[in-house]
């Protein structure tokens, strides 16, 4: 089977929410651009850990790079998940990364494996830039971002 690919270059929101009621909640983490829009179940536990990574690294980018830390400058997107949510796949493993010459943050999420070999047939890649447009605009988008992600998990 070949790998399916949702790749979002900047795209106009990347989050984190839930579906249900306490104690029976899915998580998802959803990325739009325009009228695409891509929903990826994962768990609880997934979901703090991208939150508290996407902070250290927002940290570590900052003292790497000699800027100012990362403060919350906008309006959070407090907005609920859009419809239809539809699961494309559930979340495996999770990469964070921050590409320097792009000055832009890497999430990619592939998919649950079972069996061999490891090779995960779905990936939700999303990258958001620094720049004025764009999802996550600077690095204060992202932090408000962990902020939501780690929001919606209580």
């Amino acid at each position: 089977m070949a790998r399916v690919v949702h790749s979002y270059d900047d795209p106009d929101r990347f989050v984190a929410g839930t579906v249900g009621e306490p104690g029976a909640r899915t998580f998802f983490l959803q990325a739009r651009a325009g009228v695409r829009l891509t929903s990826v179940a994962c768990e609880k536990e997934q979901v703090m850990a991208l939150a508290e990574r996407l902070d250290v690294m927002l940290d570590e980018v900052a003292r790497r790079f000699d800027r100012d830390p990362v403060t919350q400058t906008a309006a959070d997107d407090t907005a609920p998940l859009e419809q239809p949510i539809e699961e494309e796949f559930r979340a495996g493993t999770m990469t964070l990364a921050w590409e320097a010459d792009a000055e832009r943050v890497v999430i990619e999420v592939f998919a649950v494996v079972t069996g061999e070999p490891f090779t995960p047939d779905h990936l939700l890649h999303s990258c958001g830039t620094r720049g004025d447009q764009g999802a996550f605009g600077h690095e204060g988008r992202w932090a408000r971002e962990a902020e939501r992600i780690r929001r919606s998990v209580l």
